[in-house]
Order: structure tokens, then C-alpha cells, then sequence
């Protein structure tokens, strides 16, 4: 099968985020990298694509000139990705979908609401996907979870459990680390830290997971470090369509913690445990009955797990194959499939529309609100 041209903005030399979709993307022969603007730095940018392999007539000093440039070629790219700052995603996502492009956007989606309502309009009159980053959702043993729960083998589900809490943030004399201190500026990170940095990730899982939306909720954010404007830890309360209660805590000053993402998932007849730093086992309980240890890669599991599992049982698969799984589902909805678990712009959109409501939640010292965007109320 012949592979699709993808190209990717931001993501440079040095980025945390770039290898990932690097190594993701191409894991799988599903696509190739063919352009590039890679680096705020054009000439940076420029030298750097061209290292990776890309021709240097598609090794683009900006954005814009890669969007003028391939919209112009009978060979444009297939995707886009964009892995920018989260203050340019807006810009640069709705310009190629405007132009035809399908996009994979890094989280957050936006930097507000009215934003993301935008890009989810923009997508529907484009006829193009529009995928968000919540690459964690694409672990094998999570699409087994969303399958169980989906087939009701653990009845109506009550309540999640979840959190994304690290410590990497704790150390107060650390805090004016241009690499940490932007995450708690509002001029650059917008009107949330951890919560919209790690908290959104635990959000997103436990909708997809339980397969509802969050209706309302309600936050208690702290600054445990004084200088921090932005918060580095929260509590959220949440409530979905279905009537499932949520739990949620977030936090970036953990200190011992390391990635901390885990989740809860509490039925009428069963519940799941799963934890990224283990990610190929669930623990399952039916009700009345012994935990067992589900493994990735055994017999017996969905083809919603299989279909992502790409080596044997026993064997770990980490990030970036979860990323990878994510631009799996890709190039099946490029080429015609179905994208029924690829995270989308309703999910960005519903993201920051959580993200506001916690932050009018907490400066109301816990006041329930309502959660959707204002386009699904």
C-alpha cells in the first residue's frame, strides 16, 4: 500500500514532543515525511528538515509558506501535524483545514472555547479530520477497556477514578526555569496550568473510557508554590451525561511521583485498574470474583486491542507506539475507515470548555458548573 505524505509543523530540534510523531508516525510504513516547517528559527527549521530526510524545496522556513507551497502541488501532503506552542494551534489548524488539509493538533486544541467551536465547524464544512493529541488514549489496553465497557460486560458504569500528578514542578527554587515557568504564566499557558497541561489527559480517558461526557463539575485549585499565578494542582469533581461520577486530581508538585497517570473504572459488575507506567496490564474484577491480570498481546482480547499491539506478550510498548497508534487510526480514516476512536476537535473543544468551567469553579471556591461547550448544551 502506498504510503501517505505527511508533514509537520513545530516539533524541531530539541522538542520534547517531536520525536514522538517522528518515530510514531512513521512506525507502521503508513506514512512518510515529505515537508516541513519545523522551527520558529527559519534557517534552524530549514537545516533540520533537511536532516530528517526532507527535499529541500519542501524544507519550509514558516508555516505559511508551507501552507502556500503544498496547497499549490499536484503531491501535497496527506496530514498535517501541528506540535507549536499552545497559543498558535488555533491559527495554523483552522488555516489547513481551511485549505484542505486533514490536521492532527497537539493538546490543547485552542486557547478558548469559542476557538475550538470554530475548528469543530471549520472540520464538519471541510469534510476533513480533525484529530487532537490524547495519544494515551490509544494504548492497547485502554481500547480494551472502552471495548468491555462498550460490550456492558461491567454493567452501567458508576465511577471514575483518575489522575495525572508528577513532581518534576515541586522544587520551589526551580521555579524560574524558563522551561517550567511558562507552564504557570497566564500570558503563555492561558487560564490554567496543570489542569489544562496533565488534568485534560485524565478527563479525555475518563470519557473515553466510559464512553459519556462531562456535564458539570466542580474544582478546587491551589499555587503550592507562591509564586506560581497559574495553579500546579487540582481537585475536580465531575459528573457525566449518564449520571457516572468522577474524581480527578492533577498535580505537578508530587514529589516522588514520576508520570502518574492512572485510572479507576467502577461498574455495576466489574471495574478496571490500568496505570500508564504499566500500560500493558489491566487489573479486572467481576463482581464477586478474583482480580485477574489482563496482558497485552494474550488470547482472547479484542480486536480493538490487538490490531495495536505490535509485538509479543511480555514485551513493553511505550509512548511512542502509543502515539503510533494514533496515526494507525489515521491513515484508516485517511484512506477511507472508520475514525470512531480517534480523539477529534469535539473533544478539544470539550476539553477547554472543562477547562474554563474548573477555572470559574475554583474562583468560586467549588460552585458546580455546567462543563459543555456552549454548542452541546
Amino acid at each position: 500500500m502506498m504510503k501517505l505524505k505527511w508533514g509537520m509543523i513545530g516539533g524541531g530540534e530539541g522538542s520534547q514532543i517531536g520525536p514522538a510523531h517522528r518515530l510514531g508516525a512513521q512506525a507502521d510504513g503508513n506514512f512518510e515525511l515529505v515537508a516541513g516547517a519545523l522551527d520558529h528559527d527559519a534557517e534552524k527549521g530549514r537545516k533540520y528538515a533537511e536532516s530528517l530526510g526532507i527535499s529541500p524545496d519542501r524544507a519550509y522556513g514558516n508555516w505559511r509558506d508551507m501552507l502556500a507551497a503544498e496547497s499549490a502541488r499536484e503531491d501535497r501532503v496527506d496530514l498535517v501535524t501541528v506540535a507549536t506552542p499552545n497559543a498558535t494551534h488555533f491559527e495554523i489548524t483552522k488555516a489547513f483545514l481551511d485549505a484542505g488539509f486533514h490536521v492532527l493538533c497537539e493538546k490543547p486544541m485552542t486557547m478558548t472555547v469559542e476557538q475550538g467551536e470554530e475548528i469543530v465547524q471549520v472540520a464538519e464544512e471541510a469534510g476533513k479530520i480533525c484529530a487532537v493529541n490524547y495519544c494515551y488514549s490509544a494504548y492497547p489496553m485502554v481500547r480494551e477497556m472502552r471495548h468491555m465497557v462498550a460490550q456492558g460486560e461491567i454493567g452501567k458504569v458508576r465511577l471514575v477514578v483518575t489522575n495525572f500528578s508528577h513532581g518534576h514542578h515541586g522544587d520551589a527554587t526551580d521555579a524560574d526555569n524558563p522551561r517550567v515557568r511558562w507552564r504557570y504564566d497566564p500570558e503563555m499557558a492561558g487560564v490554567s496550568g496543570q489542569f489544562a497541561d496533565c488534568g485534560i489527559h485524565a478527563l479525555h480517558m475518563a470519557s473515553f473510557i466510559a464512553g459519556d461526557e462531562v456535564r458539570e463539575l466542580s474544582a478546587d485549585f491551589a499555587s503550592a508554590i507562591d509564586s506560581r499565578v497559574l495553579e500546579d494542582d487540582a481537585m475536580v469533581n465531575f459528573r457525566m451525561e449518564g449520571g457516572t461520577v468522577g474524581r480527578l486530581w492533577t498535580s505537578s508538585v508530587a514529589i516522588g511521583r514520576q508520570h502518574g497517570f492512572d485510572i479507576q473504572v467502577f461498574g455495576e459488575t466489574g471495574g478496571f485498574r490500568w496505570a500508564s507506567e504499566q500500560p500493558n496490564q489491566v487489573y479486572y474484577t467481576p463482581v464477586g470474583g478474583r482480580t485477574q491480570i489482563m496482558e497485552k498481546g494474550e488470547n482472547g482480547l479484542s480486536d480493538e486491542a490487538t490490531r495495536l499491539s505490535r509485538v509479543a506478550i511480555a514485551h513493553p510498548e511505550g509512548f511512542p507506539l502509543a502515539v503510533a497508534n494514533i496515526y494507525v487510526d489515521l491513515a484508516a480514516a485517511i484512506r477511507g475507515g472508520s475514525s470512531g476512536n480517534l480523539p477529534n476537535a469535539v473533544d478539544g473543544v470539550r476539553s477547554m470548555a472543562a477547562v474554563y468551567a474548573a477555572v470559574a469553579s475554583a474562583k468560586e471556591r467549588g460552585k458546580w458548573v455546567d462543563a459543555r461547550p456552549p454548542m452541546f448544551r
